[in-house]
């Protein structure tokens, strides 16, 4: 997979720029605060409609204009195809494919794939489980594009059921009826989210753990899906839980805790409550590890992340880099960088180039960022 060029129309602070990429090694060079995170941001937001660093579209459009537009041609399969979407609320955003509209996020979203590795994921353990559902949540989208879609008719009814929560809270006498509708609903709905969870979470801890052990030696990476509904799940045994398992522990757990939610007026089961933890030779990371163990998890878990997409498209994502050499030493750099195949397209972000030695640099596309446009 490869990105050859990108446009983009009063997206956050570019009001007007077009880049050509010619090589697999990309630089976006400049200060801090320029745009080359948002550059990253925006093909990132081609793949998967989606973007970590805002809560919705609106925020993506430039301070004094009406509407943003973003536009990639990708090489996919020896396939040439033109994305295109056009931001302009209040009306739905309109997705292209090569000229021709599509109305199912996941008909678009089908066409790009992209691992973004960012500062801010080098916080994953040390953040909340939000950090870590989105990280999770946005991975799986890369494989299942019709993923997202699955989370948004959950999150629909867990709303609804939420709102009749907040109509009936604290009365332990009111008519439940509705109620089971909806955890009927939610157990079904989310019984298929919790079941990507955990396939994918269990295919990518075996990678991980070997990226780990090599960075790490003698120090044994493993994976818990902390589920509502479900209970702790590790990966150690070969029997994995059926969709129909799953739903039938999660309406249980919601009759178990159905008092309690009427008297708190909120969803207590369900995916939008589980978690991941990570552990290091049997000890939680997240409490135990060292600031540089835990960066080897992070580190592992991404290059782990690549691999197992690439796996399953059976394409090389592309892999986007922010900042995050900065934050590593020189043996993560290192590792990084060499583990990296020459046919993955890499874009980075840096403030320089001190950080790459003169080998890797030789095959290098470097653009200078400032302002929200190309630099001199």
């Amino acid at each position: 997979m490869f990105i050859k060029s990108v446009e983009l129309k009063n997206y956050r602070n570019y009001r007007d720029l077009s880049l050509d990429f010619t090589k697999h090694k990309i630089l976006l060079i400049g200060k801090n605060a320029q745009g080359k995170t948002n550059l990253l941001e925006s093909l990132y937001y081609l793949s998967c409609l989606n973007s970590a660093r805002a809560k919705n579209d609106s925020e993506l459009i430039m301070w004094d204009k009406d509407f943003a537009k973003l536009k990639a041609v990708v090489e996919k399969n020896d396939m040439e195809k033109e994305l295109e979407v056009l931001i302009n609320p209040p009306k739905r955003k309109e997705m292209k494919v090569n000229q021709v509209k599509k109305s199912k996020s996941a008909d678009f979203c089908s066409n790009l794939s992209v691992v973004s590795f960012s500062v801010n994921d080098l916080l994953l353990l040390r953040g909340v489980p939000e950090d870590r559902r989105s990280w999770l949540d946005m991975a799986i989208s890369q494989i299942y594009p019709a993923y997202p879609d699955r989370i948004s008719k959950y999150n629909k009814i867990r709303i609804q059921k939420n709102n009749h929560l907040k109509d009936i809270k604290g009365n332990i006498n009111a008519d439940t009826s509705l109620m089971e509708v909806f955890n009927s609903q939610l157990a079904v709905a989310g019984s298929n989210i919790i079941f990507l969870r955990l396939k994918f979470l269990k295919e990518l801890q075996k990678i991980a753990m070997e990226k780990h052990l090599q960075i790490a030696e003698h120090e044994i990476l493993t994976t818990y899906y902390n589920s509502t509904a479900a209970g702790d799940v590790d990966f150690s045994s070969n029997e994995d839980l059926s969709v129909e398992e799953i739903a039938q522990m999660f309406e249980q757990k919601l009759n178990e805790r159905k008092l309690e939610e009427i008297i708190r007026a909120q969803s207590l089961v369900g995916p939008h409550r589980d978690d991941v933890s990570f552990f290091i030779n049997g000890v939680e990371a997240k409490k135990f590890a060292s600031q540089g163990q835990q960066r080897t998890v992070v580190l592992s878990l991404k290059l782990a992340e690549l691999e197992l997409i690439k796996e399953k498209i059976e394409d090389t994502p592309v892999l986007l880099l922010d900042d995050v050499l900065a934050e590593l030493d020189n043996i993560r750099q290192n590792y990084l960088l060499n583990a990296i195949g020459s046919e993955t397209q890499t874009i980075i972000t840096s403030v320089d180039t001190l950080h790459f030695d003169e080998e890797y640099l030789k095959d290098v596309e470097i653009f200078k960022i400032a302002e929200g446009a190309l630099a001199d």
